[in-house]
């Protein structure tokens, strides 16, 4: 059995700074990934963790131009519909909020997680069969934390219509949509989110989020 590697300060340190300086980037270069990035990337986003080793996730790189003007056209409406819901003291704020960076990243990226894998038969999913969705986002968020320490920066693009991705993308029926991903390099850095920067919502105090029982 191989032996154990130890995480010393320096490395714990390192690691707290990466997960403060992680954001969700919605400006990007338009430069490419360099060759084999996203390839390796995804390699370690397979690292994560998945009820019963099922492995779950499944990547669909979208490199089609028609099919990422379709996603563009879909965010669009799904936006203005989002923008229509705002209460009035909150749409200017909303309006101003940049929500994708579908248009200048180089690398579209969209996970779903297939909730008919055999793999794992089963285990750790009986009772809460959501757990093939859970495993699916763990590996988006190993592959954001990885992306990050290449300099590399990852948007979430949260404003879609789920069905009609699954139909653009054409894929297997029993696959759930989980999100669509912009990856490229951040125009800028920032270790403060910008909703946080407009005023559109504050980080909280983490003991406010633990309940003891």
């Amino acid at each position: 059995m191989p032996l154990a590697p130890r995480f010393d300060n320096e490395f714990r340190a390192s690691f707290a700074l990466l997960l403060a300086w992680r954001r969700d980037v919605r400006r990007f270069r338009r430069d490419p990934l360099p060759d084999g990035a996203i390839e390796r990337l995804i390699a370690l986003a397979s690292l994560a963790p998945s009820v019963g080793l099922s492995e779950p996730w499944r990547f669909v790189l979208v490199e089609d131009e028609k099919r990422r003007q379709a996603i563009r056209r879909n965010f669009a409406a799904a936006n203005a519909a989002a923008l229509a819901a705002q209460a009035p003291e909150r749409a200017g704020t909303y309006a101003q909020l940049k929500l994708a960076g579908l248009d200048d990243a180089p690398c579209h990226l969209a996970l779903f997680a297939d909730r008919s894998t055999e793999k794992g038969h089963g285990a750790g999913r009986h009772s809460m069969p959501e757990t093939i969705e859970y495993s699916a986002v763990a590996a988006i968020n190993t592959l954001w934390l990885a992306a990050r320490a290449e300099g590399i920066g990852l948007g979430w693009v949260s404003i879609l219509e789920p069905e009609s991705i699954a139909t653009i993308l054409d894929v297997p029926r029993e696959w759930k949509f989980i999100g669509y991903f912009c990856i490229g390099f951040p125009e800028a850095e920032d270790d403060t989110p910008e909703f946080e920067r407009l005023g559109w919502e504050k980080r909280e105090k983490p003991s406010l989020f633990l309940l003891r029982r």
